[in-house]
């Protein structure tokens, strides 16, 4: 069988339904057999993949994540939220773009914000006299909201897979999360105030109150993020540190999760965690063929021969990206494109925490996009709407991450003005 024959087969397995991990490590398996290389070089891949020291803080900062999820930590985020921001105009949306984007951040799988918060949100959003597209739209978008706020899951397995710092992209994301937050923010407000949405009162006592309920769960970033710039701990401890924080708060301090509940939030979290290592597994083995048959290098000259202009290319890399992003699992996008966009973008003169920051800003935003954005399907399901509704619902929404993500692109400053 040809390669190329063998790569429509598993193009038509993949339509079909067969798991990703699956497709990637049967490529790899008959392009090493192909080539005749040893196919126990993909074993060795997938050990050093196993033995990479930061790997053990994707399992604990999933765990952590989810372990949020099932708390009361949610309704709490709303109520700081709400307590802060809710006398502004469109308070009660700016407080749904905040929750979902850290939210999003801690747990690191977009369509469980969706899941966990769209049910709590919506109906407040629609009671408070938000249009009903309006609502629809801006927390089908914010499913992905967090992505670049650390400790996000994407984050990490970005570092792993272009061997870049963590603790450099975490910073990096920063600053891009926030003006993502911001311009929807702003759309928000001028909508509610074109709508008259009524506000709430400011009342510092409701802050207070919010404040005190919320006290063991809002210095967590601040642990995170504080103890991994201090140098107190690296990446891996503050994983470790966090996992064990967020249990003991949330099983013997609000006691808002049984010990006889744990074993089946393990078991959530970790069917997510085994999903992304068998993904990345099985994609390091691939990539390790595509560059020892030069497949960067040979799109690089490529490229370098039809493109000679750096914003052109990175136009062209955005388009590529966001249909990805659309089409393709943001784990399984990682781990595949990752590796074979790198070479060309550095030798375009961008920076890899620079590139790591348009690749997940693109990610973000695909998996909102029409027709087939994964993000659209779980709010279709989740808020029992025709996803047609959905497509109209986040148009203005997507448009707005799009300025952003020009911004971006072309700004490296707002990436790159805190990495050392």
């Amino acid at each position: 069988m040809s390669p190329l024959l063998a790569l429509i087969v598993l193009l038509v397995l993949l339509v079909l339904g067969v798991p990703v991990f699956i497709i990637i490590a049967a490529l790899a398996l008959f392009l090493f057999f192909h080539a005749q290389i040893d196919l126990s070089a993909i074993i060795i891949e997938m050990h050093r993949l196993a033995t990479t020291p930061v790997l053990v803080a994707i399992p604990l900062f999933t765990f952590a994540g989810y372990l949020l999820s099932e708390s009361g930590a949610p309704r709490r985020l709303i109520r700081v939220s709400d307590a802060l921001c809710g006398w502004l105009p469109g308070g009660l949306s700016i407080i749904a773009l905040i929750t979902c984007a850290v939210f999003t951040a801690l747990t690191g799988a977009t369509g469980l914000t969706i899941i966990a918060l769209g049910g709590i949100l919506l109906p407040a959003m629609l009671r408070s006299r938000y249009p009903e597209p309006f609502s629809l739209g801006l927390l089908t978008t914010s499913g992905t909201l967090g992505l670049l706020f650390p400790p996000s899951l994407p984050l990490i397995i970005y570092a792993i897979v272009a061997k870049v710092r963590i603790d450099h992209l975490f910073i990096a994301g920063i600053l891009p999360g926030i003006l993502l937050v911001m311009l929807l923010a702003i759309f928000s407000i001028q909508r509610a105030t074109h709508h008259r949405v009524p506000r709430t009162r400011f009342k510092f006592s409701k802050v207070i109150s919010a404040l005190k309920e919320a006290f063991w769960e809002l210095p967590l970033p601040l642990i995170v993020l504080g103890g991994i710039y201090s140098g107190y701990f690296a990446v891996s401890e503050a994983a470790a540190i966090t996992a064990v924080y967020v249990l003991i708060i949330e099983i013997l301090i609000y006691r808002d999760i049984k010990l006889r509940e744990l074993s089946a939030i393990v078991k959530k979290s970790m069917i997510l965690v085994g999903t992304v290592l068998v993904i990345l597994g099985a994609a390091m083995g691939l990539t390790n063929y595509l560059i020892d048959e030069q497949i960067p290098m040979q799109l690089l000259e490529f490229f370098k021969s039809h493109i000679t202009n750096r914003y052109l290319f990175l136009i062209i890399l955005n388009c590529f990206l966001l249909a990805v992003g659309c089409t393709m699992g943001i784990f399984s996008a990682l781990v595949v494109v990752v590796p074979l966009l790198a070479p060309i973008a550095q030798a375009y003169g961008i920076h890899p925490i620079h590139l790591g920051i348009i690749f997940l800003t693109n990610l973000e935003i695909g998996a909102s996009i029409p027709p087939l954005g994964i993000n659209l399907f779980i709010a279709s399901i989740r808020f029992e709407k025709p996803v047609l509704r959905l497509y109209w619902a986040s148009l203005p929404f997507i448009a707005i991450l799009l300025v952003a993500l020009a911004i971006i692109t072309y700004v490296p400053w707002i990436s790159l003005a805190f990495v050392q």
